[in-house]
């Protein structure tokens, strides 16, 4: 020991609690919505309402789309166990290890319950790439010369391109394509939100039926990896098990919604059009446009100079 810290680290390691990309992406969105809140007052009328509900809703989507690439719960799972701590040691420890699963690679959770135990503070969140551009055996390696406790190399080493349970490939090339699929549905959202501030509404429902398909098709490619069959991650005398996560469950939720607005759009546009027309803030202008005068003043002195 160096100081009370193993020589491998300069300070103590602590568990990780939100991703910096998160964080940005977020912060980015709320940007925009509090931009959005400082122009309410001068909307006037029941527009303002209307003006407000479409543009929260929409950023609410739009901010999904991009976070949900960057979180690592598409599939967790967490298991209590009485296991090793350290290699070539029998010192054993009481503690939670959590796997989380994203699009870009895998995080590998250990807390000791309670966190001190054995004179150390047990309280590590690794994250392992899989991401096109990143090196999970480099990652990997790493590992193993930082000296991580034993259950995160094991649990890692589950996921790693020589490992026997060979997911490795089915997870990279899934979250890839999901990862793709997402970026399509954020573009078709853009899109949407440019036809629904023209005169076209019915377009911007197509579009959102686009970006509900494209996050469904996302969903559909990240669950391919359950067609492999997975092997038990055995802790001590526990198995962890792992199951789709908030991520999963928040782009269905957030898909069928899309479909819903989607087609509740187009039938609004065949069955009610000034309606649909009032929501959007388009009726107004649009009756302005074809508006007759109701009275004419004609200057008498012109009319006569005239004839």
């Amino acid at each position: 020991l160096f100081d009370g810290v193993y020589p491998f680290y300069p300070q103590q390691r602590k568990a990780a609690v939100f991703d910096i990309s998160t964080i940005i992406v977020i912060v980015v969105f709320l940007v925009l919505a509090c931009s959005f809140l400082l122009i309410i007052p001068g909307i006037r009328g029941r527009a303002r309402c209307h003006w407000t509900l479409r543009v929260l809703l929409s950023l609410f989507v739009g901010v999904v789309i991009v976070v949900v690439q960057f979180t690592g719960d598409w599939e967790t799972g967490w298991v209590q166990a009485n296991t090793s701590y350290k290699s070539f040691s029998h010192v054993r420890v009481n503690a939670d290890i959590g796997l989380h699963i994203g699009l870009g690679g895998v995080n590998v959770t250990l807390r000791g319950n309670p966190v001190h135990q054995i004179n150390e503070t047990i309280n590590y969140n690794e994250h392992f790439p899989w991401s096109f551009g990143a090196d999970y055996e480099r990652s990997y390696s790493e590992g193993l010369q930082k000296g991580l406790p034993s259950p995160i190399l094991y649990v890692a080493e589950k996921f790693s391109r020589q490992s026997p349970c060979a997911v490795h490939r089915q997870y990279r090339i899934a979250g890839h394509y999901a990862s793709a699929m997402l970026w399509v549905a954020f573009c078709t959202w853009i899109i949407s939100n440019i036809l629904f501030s023209m005169p076209v509404l019915v377009y911007g429902g197509y579009m959102l039926l686009v970006t509900g398909a494209f996050m469904i098709f996302s969903m559909l490619s990240f669950s391919t990896v359950r067609n492999s069959p997975m092997c038990l991650i055995q802790i001590g005398t526990r198995t962890l098990h792992v199951a789709y996560g908030g991520s999963f469950w928040l782009m269905l939720a957030i898909g069928l919604l899309c479909f819903v607005l989607g087609i509740t759009i187009v039938a609004m546009h065949h069955l009610n059009l000034d309606l649909l027309k009032t929501f959007f803030d388009l009726r107004e202008d649009k009756a302005e446009e074809y508006q007759e005068m109701p009275e004419v003043f004609v200057n008498p002195y012109v009319v006569n100079k005239g004839l």
